[in-house]
């Protein structure tokens, strides 16, 4: 696990942190930059804001920022500024068994309001407090999980935003690995730890996936060490391709994950682009760092006086499409001119 507090970013510990795209993490930094010096409004009012932070994942290395830099930046964006009229409280790790001390450690500070990035994080959060506000920076499906009592109407103290999965966008990445791979019929499916969201995703799968004409093999990762095993076990069950969902912890190794790939010639799905932008072949999914940013500016609206129970939970207005070309010709799959025509993003 990792403790961070800020101002100073005095790292207790450190782990190996997910990367982005060095451009866009400069052009989100050039949107945000000028912003630092300028909303002295939000400092005149002598208040300083106190944020805590809960991430199941690993810690961004210094020099190598994670997706969640565009939280930071929209927040400085709103006036919320890190050593002057804030102060963030920063905990992370990849084991969901240290969350749930995390959480209470951040509780007992009695922070403004807590973020928390992802399912194992938003649920240590919402039990670790049912007065403190809680705003989900990223989540599956908190109803589904039982942290919050309905989208329109939260209830309690916890809001946010949810990715949304289910049945319908199982069903759409299902066609798109329809139309790129021929016969398509044998998918390995990595849903994350054991728990409760990983029951939801294999539960939907199994409604969606015998109509379509699938057969799911179930492939658990719960340590970067055995995706090798992994793709070993994915090709002795002569999968046709991958599925592996959104997951903090293994952005953090999107890398190896596409290399892997590559190596084996397994078409993958992902439901984020930074895989793809690692290497993989597909993703169908959410802007992470959009969603980063509207999530801010939820931490803004609690923080002036709105009660998360009140604040519907909100998902990004559309998914995108990303596909990379250069390892579709790697792996020896033709991507069909239609569905290029389609993607919001190719990369050559």
């Amino acid at each position: 696990m990792t403790r961070v507090t800020t101002c100073g970013w005095q790292l207790v510990a450190a782990e190996e942190a997910p990367m982005i795209d060095r451009r866009k993490f400069v052009a989100m930094m050039a949107g945000g930059a000028v912003m630092v010096s300028v909303p002295a409004r939000a400092q005149q009012s002598g208040k300083t804001w106190r944020l805590a932070y809960l991430s199941f994942s690993s810690a961004p290395a210094p020099g190598k920022p994670d997706v969640e830099e565009a939280l930071w930046v929209r927040l400085r964006e709103l006036g919320y500024v890190e050593g002057a009229n804030l102060v963030v409280e920063r905990r992370y790790s990849t084991k969901t068994e240290a969350l749930p001390d995390l959480a209470a450690e951040l509780v007992r500070l009695n922070p403004d309001v807590i973020v928390s990035r992802a399912v194992p994080a938003n649920q240590a959060a919402k039990a670790a407090t049912s007065t403190i506000p809680i705003v989900m920076a990223t989540g599956i499906d908190p109803v589904r999980e039982g942290i919050v009592a309905s989208y329109e109407k939260p209830g309690g103290n916890v809001t946010g935003m949810m990715f949304g999965a289910g049945k319908g966008l199982i069903t759409q990445r299902l066609q798109l690995l329809k139309e790129v791979v021929p016969g398509f019929s044998r998918l390995a499916f990595v849903p994350g730890i054991p728990g409760p969201g990983a029951d939801n995703w294999l539960k939907d799968f199994g409604e969606v996936a015998p109509p379509l004409g699938v057969k799911v093999q179930t492939v658990w990762v719960k340590d970067p060490s055995n995706w090798n095993d992994a793709f070993a076990e994915t090709v002795g069950g002569q999968a046709q391709a991958v599925y592996i969902i959104e997951a903090p912890f293994y952005i953090a190794n999107a890398k190896h994950i596409a290399d892997l790939a590559i190596k084996h010639r397994m078409p993958t799905m992902f439901g984020i682009s930074q895989h793809v932008e690692a290497g993989g072949l597909m993703s169908y999914g959410v802007n992470i760092p959009a969603v980063f940013r509207r999530a801010a500016e939820i931490v803004d609206k609690v923080l002036k006086g709105a009660k998360p129970a009140d604040l519907p939970i909100e998902s990004p207005p559309k998914y995108e499409l990303v596909i990379n070309l250069a390892t579709a010709k790697a792996i020896g799959v033709t991507v069909p001119s239609a569905l290029l025509a389609k993607a919001d993003t190719v990369i050559q």
